[in-house]
């Protein structure tokens, strides 16, 4: 296989020549292009759209359309497409995956498959993880499409049927995937066809597209309606659940395995398991949660908690265990003005208006003694994973893609082409160290830090939760070291942070 790659290159390279023949053309057309007023590359677009109604193939006139593009970064916003950006448009327009750097403009590559795809008239989607970047990119981007003819929406949470429905219906509409998920789901619960949303899921250009397609293809997008008050139920259960033993789950050997009617005895009232993130009574903690019951007047003498009748107080009991075994306060939620509010594991950021489902939310309220909200039944709900699958063609940029190639293909049918830097790398990336408990892994930080402070240049310290900020932010006001915490708890801090983080000694 090495003998083949030297003698034909991998398969990445030869996609990356093949399109930098393409590129060549695009270049060569960028004299004519540069001569035509502003009014003559609007009418360009007329020009391409109707060669588009004609049936001519979009391929044929990418060249075209790229050049006219970067035509009109050049005269709006200053920006001029580099080669390995038009060679990222090219893989995003195929339907695939472009790995490029952080810093390489991936925000400029996206205008240009999608002014493309948006010459047939059914809409372009930009999928960004947050309406920061959504906003941010529509209003950086809007100049280019502006003068192309094109027109730019932007659609995000709070806005009215009708604000949404201008977005949907521009030629090229920003958002956040949570967004056009849950609008997706809304324009399934509608009762008329004039009361929907969304055109033509056409095509979506995903940032972050790892983040997205991988990390968070199972989670759950959920519209609940209310159901029926049960908050003072869940506060009963809640003083009870201290009392409860947490035990170990027992192994068993090769020989006990090979016994059918071997049954494993676990300790304690009942056992976690962290990976599948489920609890589970052992027969002794069933028995010890029966009387506890009896005794509160919860459950009738006699009664077993697995009956038909009692199941949903047994729902009840694992939905306590999981909030105080499961869910760890500032790491999967922080308590702010008195409501529990979910964080993001994949980004550290806050999800106010997300609740959990299955009475999980309402557990966590009654663990926390803040107020506990009416439960909710859902009416409709979808994945990440499905919802981006109905699109035409769908298409991913970021940074790190490569690693989940196989995934990407397996899953979606999407390839991963990696892009290389406009100018090479100067960034060195070392490898990682480990160190066997948590102080000697933060003594070591606290040194890195101290010794690049004294240097005069900025750090970047980051880590997976808000808990584990904190506790490094405390270490190093022992130490007296200046430092800025940004965090779930502080993100409307998060633009005046930011700002001053390049500054020397940051």
């Amino acid at each position: 296989m090495n003998l083949l790659n030297k003698i034909f290159g991998s398969s990445n390279t030869r996609k990356l020549k093949k399109m930098n023949r393409l590129v060549a053309v695009i270049n060569n057309m960028e004299g004519s292009f540069e001569k035509l007023s502003n009014d003559e590359l609007k009418e360009k677009t007329v020009e391409f759209k109707s060669r588009v109604e004609a049936g001519e193939a979009l391929e044929t006139i990418l060249p075209e359309a790229f050049a006219a593009v970067r035509e009109a970064s050049k005269r709006t916003i200053g920006l001029r497409h580099f080669d390995v950006q038009m060679i990222g448009g090219m893989v995003l327009h195929q339907g695939n995956i472009s790995e490029m750097r952080t810093g390489e403009g991936k925000t400029l590559v996206a205008t240009l498959p999608a002014y493309l795809n948006g010459l047939s008239g059914k809409g372009v989607h930009i999928v960004t993880v947050n309406e920061y970047l959504a906003h941010r990119d529509a209003d950086w981007m809007r100049p280019i499409y502006e003068m192309l003819g094109f027109s730019v929406g932007v659609i995000k949470s709070g806005q009215t049927p009708d604000e949404k429905k201008a977005g949907y219906e521009s030629d090229i509409t920003y958002g956040t995937n949570n967004e056009f998920g849950f609008d997706y789901l809304r324009d399934n619960m509608a009762f008329r066809l004039d009361q929907k949303m969304q055109q033509e899921l056409n095509f979506a250009i995903v940032d972050e597209v790892d983040s997205i397609l991988i990390d968070e293809a199972r989670t759950p997008l959920i519209i609940s309606g209310a159901a029926e008050d049960s908050s003072k139920l869940y506060v009963a259960i809640n003083k009870l659940i201290p009392r409860l033993e947490k035990g170990v789950k027992a192994e068993k050997s090769k020989m006990e395995m090979m016994d059918k009617n071997y049954v494993p005895e676990d300790t304690g009232h009942f056992t976690v398991d962290e990976k599948s993130r489920q609890v589970e009574l052992t027969e002794s903690g069933h028995e010890f949660v029966e009387d506890l019951l009896i005794k509160q007047k919860l459950l009738g003498e006699g009664q077993s908690l697995y009956a038909a009748t009692n199941l949903g107080l047994l729902h009840h009991v694992h939905a306590g265990l999981k909030a105080h075994h499961l869910f760890n306060k500032d790491i999967e939620y922080i308590v702010q003005n008195r409501q529990i509010i979910l964080i993001d594991e994949h980004t550290g950021r806050t999800m106010e208006g997300r609740r959990l489902s299955d009475g999980l939310h309402q557990a966590l309220e009654a663990k926390e003694n803040v107020e506990i909200q009416s439960e909710s039944q859902t009416m409709a709900s979808t994945t990440f994973q499905n919802y981006f699958r109905i699109y035409n063609k769908l298409a991913g940029m970021t940074g790190t893609a490569d690693t989940e190639a196989f995934e990407f293909s397996q899953i979606y049918g999407l390839d991963v082409v990696v892009i290389p830097t406009n100018v090479p790398m100067i960034r060195e990336d070392a490898n990682d160290l480990i160190y066997l408990t948590m102080e000697e892994k933060f003594e070591a930080i606290l040194n890195d830090i101290i010794e690049i402070r004294d240097s005069g240049a900025p750090i970047l310290v980051g880590t997976a939760s808000i808990d584990t900020s904190e506790t490094l932010s405390q270490f190093l006001m022992k130490q007296k070291i200046d430092h800025e915490v940004l965090n779930a708890k502080f993100h409307e801090k998060e633009a005046q942070i930011i700002a001053q983080a390049g500054r020397p000694g940051a």
